[in-house]
């Protein structure tokens, strides 16, 4: 059974005061509970050390080289494998965060999947969880396992130091139309500019110019009124795999230019490798049957599962399934996907029978954690509840 603490308090005051005002408050305030999940330091450590063991297993499990017999597995373009294979062999292309959403189980902490490319929740994580406790009147930093920011910071110091040749200017773009997205980079830029970054520019993907051809080759968006600045740095919260289908002649210029060293992208084309959720039926090839796994596959399988379109997004077209039968399936657009199946996993639950899976975000080391909660599927419109460590 989940344990819960109420928390009073106004959210808005507390995140001005800790001087985040770029946080967009209204943004993310909205999706924030108001009470805690209480669990113990050895709760909060098992969940981190299980994030920092899943990650190890998925970078272990990669053979190489890389063969296209698992990129085709994984159902990754194949307008991106050479960008990929490019990426995972040259440790200048570095994977900043993600996130790993992880059921808690009595029989210990399970992987549910690893958003690797395009995380989100980072206001929340990083910022509106932290202000709920000092809204409550709590400000030790011990009480909570919330060092995301730090770790977004370092992790682009890092990126930063390892392409030293390139110019100290980032770029970051979203999906046009997502305050969320927006919001979600808000996050990542002030980590890139505490990180040293000289220049940090914020805008959709549609503003961003690319150009392969002479002067003009580079990433390119403006800053100012007819201003236009070349990055050396692109982060993109824009899926690689959206990129390929829907842009194919940009994400060929891109490519391009990644592999001529033009600009270094991140996430990283790699990071598609731990994206697809085939990689949780490798996994229990590679691993079979260890603790921190379900099992899964690519075909049915007995019993009770789930079933997940391997680039699926928002819980859409997420299935229940008994025997290999639909039993209730999330509407949305990414049926013909390729599907994996998982072993079923019971979500603990609170007093409300709302269901809670836990998140926990990886940057160099696991280093946050953060809940959702919902009495059916968690899906990204579930609400985000802070924790507090007793």
């Amino acid at each position: 059974m989940i344990k819960l603490l109420p928390l009073t308090g106004d959210i808005a005051p507390a995140v001005r005061g800790l001087g985040w005002d770029w946080a967009i408050e209204e943004a993310c305030a909205a999706y924030v509970a108001r009470e805690a999940v209480v669990l113990t330091e050895a709760e909060a450590d098992t969940l981190l050390q299980a994030a920092d063991t899943l990650y190890e297993m998925l970078v272990a499990s990669i053979p190489d080289p890389i063969p296209d017999d698992l990129l085709q597995l994984l159902a990754i373009p194949p307008n991106l494998w050479a960008a990929v294979r490019h990426s995972w062999n040259d440790e200048r292309h570095w994977h900043i965060y993600g996130r790993f959403d992880i059921a808690v189980t009595p029989d210990g902490p399970k992987l549910l999947e690893f958003n690797a490319d395009t995380a989100t929740s980072l206001p929340e994580t990083a910022v509106v969880q932290w202000a709920s406790l000092v809204a409550a009147g709590t400000s030790d930093e011990s009480r909570q396992a919330n060092g995301l920011f730090e770790g977004l910071s370092a992790q682009f110091r890092e990126w930063l130091d390892l392409n030293s040749d390139l110019d100290p200017t980032l770029l970051l773009v979203y999906l046009p139309g997502s305050p969320e997205d927006e919001a979600n980079c808000a996050v990542l830029a002030e980590a890139a500019r505490e990180a040293g970054f000289e220049q940090v520019h914020i805008c959709s993907v549609d503003t961003m110019q690319v150009s392969v051809a002479g002067e003009e080759r580079g990433v390119w968006a403006p800053v100012e009124a007819d201003q236009w600045q070349r990055f050396g740095f692109l982060f993109k919260l824009v899926p690689w795999e959206v990129l390929a289908e829907e842009e194919p002649a940009l994400t060929a210029d891109l490519c391009e230019l990644l592999l001529s060293r033009d600009v270094i992208i991140a996430n990283p084309a790699y990071a598609l490798l731990f994206q697809s959720k085939g990689i949780l039926a490798w996994l229990w090839q590679v691993y079979p049957h260890h603790p921190l796994l379900l099992e899964a596959s690519l075909q049915d399988l007995s019993g009770h599962s789930v079933r997940k379109p391997l680039f699926g997004r928002e819980g859409q077209n997420v299935a229940e399934m008994q025997n290999g039968q639909v039993a209730y399936e999330i509407p949305g657009d990414f049926a013909p996907q390729p599907q994996v199946r998982q072993r079923w996993a019971d979500l603990p639950a609170d007093g409300q029978r709302r269901l809670y899976q836990a998140g926990v975000f990886w940057a160099g080391e696991a280093c946050a954690l953060g809940f959702r909660r919902e009495k059916g599927f968690i899906t990204n419109l579930s609400e985000f509840v802070p924790h507090i460590l007793e």
